[in-house]
């Protein structure tokens, strides 16, 4: 792949001089780079926003961020799109940088590859102003209002979303995850073959809570319009077998992964209600908020909507349509850490907690984190205990530790971590360079 060397950074705001002085003042954008990792994560696209700001503490000035799924694409928004507009201009000017690639991308209907093309600038520019200011991205935010975010585990396994092989390959289709093996750390293997042992495991490690994907099976098998009893049976048996082995010593959490009809989905949530799951996730897809609602309405347990939403407008709608006890926001999939700012503030005036979503990226986690120190509106942080020991420290230069349940706030400048500089290798088959030239 050839990269895009020397992008012309001519563009100019035309909102007047206060607007023009905040784009073009301080530390210049000098290269964007992109890598999908396909030997490791092939979902997923890394980004490096290079600066001219020199050393800090010793260290380059450069912003690490992420997105995931369609990779390609959205390192094609960065190269082709954004560049003009980034190269060459302020580093700092964050909220001026979103504000215009939002208003451009969205003229057009951009919502998808553009918006987390976005999510991966924005965590990375949040990222150089915390290296500048020698300060964590959640201290930029307002925060510290907690010391420590409460965790649970999504019971992905060490091959969810990854690869071994040595070439681009898909990164499979969203919500179909790998039904695992035997082994250790293949938690979605165990918490459908040895669900109990699971539950001992992660309470006495800390863990608030456990998800589970037990209805995906029956969906792949039989679809989502009807279910019979026994497939119900099927898909409750792992929670019901928590539940005898450790009581209430954790919270369960199931997620559908939007692949039940109306009929279905209550089904499921009146079966699941005697094993008083946290919430019920996607089980209904998010296509209409009406019929959320009219779901939410017809049973006894709580929802978490969802992942799958994107716009602000789309998380509005659903607080206004009353169709959620809790919404969940993804960083890099909303617009970064400026958009799940404003969300999880904007549930707040609901009296909605959010939930942030991680099932990918280690920065994607760190971004939720940063939100979540400075948000008392956050109640939870995703993450898969796999990921944390095998995945991500192939990808980053630090250990995410968790401790008795809860993910300390890290410490360091910017978002805590950096990705590996060798992974950035020009002649990587997924990697792409655009450079300014004055």
């Amino acid at each position: 792949m050839t990269s895009a060397d020397n992008v012309s950074a001519e563009v100019r705001l035309a909102s007047g001089p206060t607007q023009e002085h905040a784009y073009r003042n301080g530390p210049r954008i000098t290269q964007l780079e992109t890598l999908i990792p396909h030997d490791v994560m092939p979902g997923l696209m890394l980004l490096r926003i290079h600066t001219d700001a020199g050393k800090v503490a010793g260290e380059p000035v450069i912003g690490h961020g992420e997105t995931y799924y369609i990779p390609s694409a959205a390192a094609a928004v960065i190269h082709d799109f954004f560049a003009p507009r980034l190269l060459g201009s302020c580093a700092t000017a964050v909220e001026s940088h979103w504000r215009f690639l939002y208003e451009r991308m969205t003229a057009f209907g951009g919502t998808g590859a553009e918006l987390r093309a976005l999510s991966a600038v924005d965590l990375a520019l949040w990222d150089i102003r915390g290296q500048l200011a020698q300060q964590p991205v959640w201290q930029l935010l307002g925060g510290p209002v907690r010391d420590a975010i409460a965790v649970y585990n999504s019971c992905g396994g060490p091959s969810y979303g990854r690869t071994n092989r040595q070439k681009p390959v898909s990164s499979g289709w969203p919500g179909h995850g790998d039904p695992g093996r035997p082994g250790p750390l293949e938690d979605n293997w165990a918490s459908v073959h040895s669900p109990e042992e699971l539950a001992e495991e992660l309470a006495e490690l800390g863990y608030s809570g456990m998800k589970l994907w037990s209805f995906d099976g029956v969906y792949r098998r039989a679809g989502g319009q009807m279910l019979t009893a026994a497939e119900v049976a099927e898909g409750i048996r792992p929670f019901q077998r928590i539940r005898e082995q450790v009581g209430d010593r954790i919270d369960v959490m199931l997620d559908g992964h939007g692949f039940f009809s109306h009929a279905a989905a209550v089904q499921i949530a009146n079966a699941m209600q005697q094993f008083q799951p946290a919430w019920l996730e996607d089980v209904l897809k998010p296509d209409s908020v009406s019929a959320m609602a009219v779901f939410r309405s017809r049973i006894s347990v709580p929802v978490a909507v969802s992942e799958m939403l994107v716009t602000a407008d789309q998380y509005r709608s659903v607080l206004d349509g009353g169709a959620a006890d809790f919404i969940m926001i993804d960083p890099t999939w909303v617009g970064g850490i400026s958009a799940t700012r404003r969300l999880a503030e904007l549930a707040q005036l609901y009296s909605i907690p959010s939930l942030m979503h991680d099932c990918t990226g280690p920065l994607t986690l760190l971004a939720g984190v940063a939100v979540a120190a400075s948000n008392t509106g956050v109640a939870r942080q995703e993450t898969v205990r796999a990921h944390l020991k095998t995945l991500y420290p192939l990808l980053i230069d630090d250990e995410i530790t968790i401790a008795s349940g809860q993910l300390p706030l890290p410490q360091r400048p910017g978002l805590g971590v950096r990705l590996l500089p060798d992974l950035f290798e020009s002649a990587h088959p997924g990697y792409r360079s655009s450079r300014f030239k004055a």
